[in-house]
């Protein structure tokens, strides 16, 4: 009868042993690291980009202290944030962050996309002029015609190419307003 209770009672330790989940010391380091590098992207962001992030009062104060300090202080300083970080949901300051960088990045793709297009209107000229005008009916036709002919001669005049960053900017305005 004693080894039965015996054995009773370990079954029962067995079951909260696997309820348990074991984290390693090394998994616990790297979601550390990966907060205080979260930090130390929202420290190094603009005013009016923190602005943006949902942080509480003490979070931001953190913050914005961190952003006067320089070397060890600063340092020591993201630690403290990234504990901050430790005992909030951090998934909408991340959507938050997510969401500037995403805009840097989209603006920039936008204007390498204008620019591809400012190349293709001076290489082909009136066919992809009529590609350009059915995207974007409202454009001046006549005046960008004119642009792309006066950069055509500059180029080939190895003039300086003022049409050409004429045709940018009225692309840019075109393709921004969107």
């Amino acid at each position: 009868m004693a080894k039965r209770k015996k054995k009773e009672a370990f079954d029962w330790e067995d079951e909260d042993q696997e309820e348990i989940i074991w984290v390693s010391k090394s998994e616990i380091k790297r979601d550390a690291e990966d907060l205080k590098q979260l930090g130390e992207k929202i420290v190094n962001l603009t005013k009016a980009n923190l602005a943006k992030i949902p942080l509480d009062e003490s979070l931001l104060d953190a913050i914005e202290l961190a952003q006067r300090l320089q070397k060890e202080a600063r340092r020591r300083q993201l630690q403290y944030i990234g504990k901050l970080f430790r005992g909030i949901n951090v998934e909408p300051i991340r959507e938050a962050l997510d969401k500037i960088e995403n805009k840097h990045n989209q603006q920039q793709a936008m204007l390498h996309k204008i620019e591809k297009v400012r190349d293709e209107l001076v290489e082909k000229g009136d066919m992809t002029l009529t590609d350009l005008l059915n995207d974007y009916p409202d454009v001046d036709r006549q005046q960008l015609r004119n642009l792309v002919r006066s950069a055509q001669k500059e180029r080939e005049q190895n003039k300086p190419s003022k049409a050409y960053r004429e045709i940018y900017q009225m692309l840019k305005a075109l393709m921004l307003e969107d």
